[in-house]
């Protein structure tokens, strides 16, 4: 599956026209290279987890296109371990949404699998329980970004953290953020690698 997908966003395919539309609302927040890395998380959970590559996949190319929205300025008051206002990140995600049904409406998307991308994508970040499979492969690979290097060496930056206390910080909450055993084991596996590289 990995191989399968390793390719696509810049392909001609389905998901290379949804990853081109979605470009110009990626430029922020560094969502465009958080959406890449997160797209080969989504890929390498598909290997172990049962789910559909034609909602998960989408969702996850979709699923921040909201930040677009919202002033650069005021991001980091919506997310982070400073957030102040979580009532911001909620606009990420309804506009998100919204902007996310156009989209997959121009590509023709089937209409059951639209609604299901939408209410993931509408409910990424505040909704703790998933609401289906589809959903926890989505959340997770979401996540995933921060254990990645490129992921864990930008929020060390707009965090203003010390490399010691990100890594405290993701290894504490790593129980409660992964939602399905594949990807509860590649956070695990990350984070080992992460503290490899403490500098010293």
């Amino acid at each position: 599956m990995t191989d399968q997908w390793s390719n696509e966003l810049d392909g001609e395919g389905l998901l290379g026209q949804i990853w081109r539309m979605a470009r110009p609302y990626l430029d922020t927040r560094h969502n465009e290279i958080h959406t890449r890395i997160s797209f080969g998380m989504a890929a390498r959970l598909l290997d172990h987890e049962a789910g559909d590559p034609e909602v998960v996949l989408p969702a996850i190319i979709l699923h921040d296109i909201g930040w677009k929205s919202i002033p650069d300025h005021l991001h980091l008051q919506a997310f982070g371990p400073k957030a102040t206002d979580p009532g911001l990140n909620r606009v990420h995600e309804v506009e998100g949404a919204r902007i996310a049904r156009c989209l997959l409406e121009q590509v023709g998307t089937e209409a059951h699998r639209i609604a299901e991308i939408c209410e993931i994508i509408e409910g990424h970040d505040s909704r703790r329980d998933a609401i289906s499979q589809n959903d926890r492969i989505v959340k997770d690979a979401d996540k995933l970004w921060r254990f990645s290097r490129e992921g864990f060496a930008i929020d060390v930056q707009r965090f203003g953290q010390t490399y010691a206390g990100e890594l405290k910080r993701i290894g504490d909450n790593l129980p409660k953020w992964f939602l399905t055993p594949t990807g509860r084991r590649m956070a695990l596996e990350l984070l080992d690698q992460r503290a490899a590289e403490i500098p010293s």
